[in-house]
């Protein structure tokens, strides 16, 4: 019997279970990894490392691990990465909660755009301002 696994809306999963990948890349000195992307043989190793840690189904597994490989793809394009380098480590939190539930198809990845609107609601939220408009900062400079 195949698993229940819906790639065209990826289940949402608990924030605390995307820590996990993102914890093994730091343990294992590529913390860096949203920036420079992973080899194959280093997703292998967090892929093991999400099937080892967890005891749940393998649907809510592999949830994770497309999230997070999502993630990592979202994080290559140019404005995600700027704003990583601009804000630091203190968006890995916000990010992982981001990934986490957003609305995801695995096909197409996160929305790039989405996923940073998403992000600086998130981070204002937690440091309990209003989410910075870019455009507005943009004509303002």
């Amino acid at each position: 019997m195949r698993p229940d696994l819906d790639l065209t809306d990826v289940a949402l999963v608990s924030s605390l279970d995307m820590a996990v990948p993102m914890t093994h890349l730091i343990d294992a000195g590529r913390g860096l990894a949203l920036l420079d992307g992973l080899s194959a043989e280093e997703m292998r190793a967090v892929d093991a490392a999400v099937w080892d840690r967890f005891d749940c189904p393998p649907t809510e597994r592999v949830a994770v691990l497309l999230r997070f490989r999502s993630l990592l793809q979202v994080f290559a394009s140019q404005r995600m990465k700027l704003m990583f380098l601009n804000t630091g480590f203190n968006m890995l939190a916000p990010a992982l909660h981001v990934a986490a539930t957003m609305r995801l198809n695995a096909d197409r990845g996160f929305n790039p755009l989405k996923f940073e609107r998403a992000l600086r609601e998130a981070m204002a939220h937690l440091h309990g301002a209003a989410p910075r408009d870019a455009a507005a900062e943009a004509m303002a400079a």
